[in-house]
Order: structure tokens, then C-alpha cells, then sequence
């Protein structure tokens, strides 16, 4: 009789990794971590490049005439604010910032108003050539400004507004690029808040000053920001068109602080400071209605 081997049989049990899931959580805490450690590496890289030169010429404009502007350290060992006093004893810095805040205020002013009734006619109103005149709007972003410099120069001569304000004001009182803005921001809103407007009786003028500019206050917004920024930092054309320097704006007003044969840097600096100071604080006052109008356009409930 043969003998049978018999065998008893035994569970397979798989082995346990524990390991395994500790591992994958490491790997994934790394990844994070280099992520992580990749963007404020680059933010910080842009930080330094847009701000740096910023903060080069702040700590300049407090630096004395014993401390030197070319060491590595941008920041004074004993900040002054004598070169600021030297700005005002050197130009009339109050006078120039007055008129700037003049031809800034008026041009935001003046870009909301022709924007957003541009911008709304071109979103709402169907009329032949309508594309056409988006193309012609989008050819003055393109277009720069001085290569129409001399035909707007002899435009405004033949209107007398040479030497004024006024004539700084005018050709900045409607940009390519607010119509567009504002245009954008009421093709965005639903038609059917304003179907539903028409219904109940209201005009054009009503839909449009109840129903859509409500809507786009943010975009509204972002349209005075740009004009003001980029009526207070022009130069080119109010020192072209502005002949009395007790018209001069700000930003040509400090060319006086640069002399032809000799120049303190420490003064030109704190001028400059003096021209950027009021559009930072413009911006972190208003910096909230800003980003609101980047993502502008949806129905709030």
C-alpha cells in the first residue's frame, strides 16, 4: 500500500507593507515642499526686480551728502529728509502737483464717461459698422501715440489750447483701451436683465444708468485707475504742449532738479519719490475694486 502524502492546506496571507503609504506621503510632502519652495523663489525674484528699484531710490532720496548712493546697501545709516526740502526750495513742487492732480482727475473723470457710453453702444446696440469701428479702436492701442503727436500738436494749436491745461486734458479724454475695457464688461452681463427692463418701459438711457452701469462698477474702476496712472506719468505731451513752466505738471516740473552741468542724485531721487508716492497710495486704496473688475461681469445676488 503506497502511502498518500497528504497536504494540509495553508492560508496565503499577503505581507504587509506598511511601509508602502508612509513612503507615498513623504513623496508627496516633497513635491509640495519643492512646489512650494519654486514659487516664492520666483516671487521673490520678481518682488526683487519690479520693487528693487523702487527701494534703491527711496532709501537715495534719504540718504545725506556724506553718505554715498553707490555702496551696495540702498538703505541710509542716518535717513534725512533734507532733500525733500530741497525739492520744494528748488521748484514749485506744490503748484506742479496741482496741476497734475488737475489733468489726472479730469482725464479719469472724462474716460468713464465716453468709455462706458462707447463701450455700451458697441455692446448692446447693433448698427452697421460696428466692427469696423472695434477694429478702428483696437488700431489706437496699437498705434503710438507719437506717431499722431504732430497732427494732434497742430490740431489743438487751431482749437487754442496750446500753453493750458486744457489742451493736456483733451486728447487723453477717451483711450482705445478704456472703450475696451468697458466694452468687454457689458458684453459680459445678460441680456435678460435688460429684456426684462425693456418690458417694464425702460428707455435706452434708463437701462443703461439703472440696469448695466451698476453692474460694472469694478470695470468702471479699473477705467479711472489706468487713465489717472498714465495722465499723471506723461511727459512727452505736456512738455510738447506747455510752454509756461507755471502750467508744467509734475513730471515735467522735475527735469528742473537735473541740471545741465551738475545734479544731485539725492534730490532727483526724492522728486521722484514725490511723483510715485500718490499713485501707490492710489492704488492700495483702491486696489480692491481693481481685482474686482478683472473677473467683472456676472449678476451679484
Amino acid at each position: 500500500m503506497s502511502a498518500v502524502a497528504t497536504r494540509t492546506p495553508q492560508a496565503r496571507t499577503t505581507p504587509s507593507r506598511p511601509d508602502r503609504p508612509r513612503r507615498r506621503s513623504r513623496a508627496s510632502v516633497r513635491r509640495k515642499a519643492v512646489n512650494y519652495a519654486v514659487r516664492y523663489l520666483l516671487l521673490a525674484f520678481v518682488f526683487v526686480l519690479l520693487a528693487g528699484p523702487f527701494i534703491w531710490q527711496f532709501g537715495t532720496s534719504l540718504k545725506g551728502p556724506a553718505e554715498s548712493i553707490f555702496t551696495a546697501n540702498p538703505f541710509p545709516v542716518s535717513p534725512t529728509a533734507e532733500n525733500y526740502v530741497a525739492v520744494a526750495e528748488t521748484i514749485p513742487v506744490f503748484r506742479y502737483i496741482g496741476n497734475s492732480l488737475i489733468v489726472a482727475t479730469s482725464s479719469a473723470v472724462l474716460n468713464c464717461i465716453f468709455a462706458s457710453l462707447a463701450g455700451y453702444v458697441l455692446a448692446r446696440i447693433r448698427f452697421r459698422g460696428r466692427t469696423l469701428v472695434d477694429v478702428l479702436f483696437l488700431a489706437t492701442i496699437i498705434i503710438p501715440f507719437e506717431v499722431i503727436m504732430v497732427s494732434v500738436f497742430l490740431t489743438s494749436r487751431s482749437l487754442g489750447l496750446v500753453d493750458s491745461l486744457m489742451g493736456v486734458i483733451l486728447p487723453a479724454a477717451a483711450t482705445g483701451l478704456s472703450i475696451l475695457i468697458m466694452r468687454t464688461a457689458f458684453s459680459s452681463l445678460p441680456r435678460e436683465i435688460e429684456e426684462a427692463a425693456m418690458i417694464d418701459g425702460a428707455s435706452d438711457w434708463q437701462r443703461f444708468l439703472r440696469v448695466a452701469l451698476p453692474s460694472v462698477k469694478g470695470s468702471l474702476m479699473v477705467v479711472a485707475i489706468f487713465a489717472f496712472v498714465f495722465a499723471w506719468d506723461d511727459f512727452l505731451w505736456p512738455l510738447v504742449i506747455l510752454k509756461d513752466p507755471s502750467n508744467y505738471t509734475l513730471t515735467v516740473g522735475i527735469q528742473y532738479l537735473s541740471g545741465t552741468f551738475t545734479s544731485n542724485q539725492r534730490v532727483v531721487a526724492a522728486g521722484t519719490m514725490i511723483a510715485g508716492l500718490p499713485l501707490l497710495l492710489l492704488f492700495f486704496a483702491l486696489q480692491r475694486w481693481f481685482f474686482r473688475g478683472v473677473g467683472e461681469g456676472g449678476i451679484k445676488g
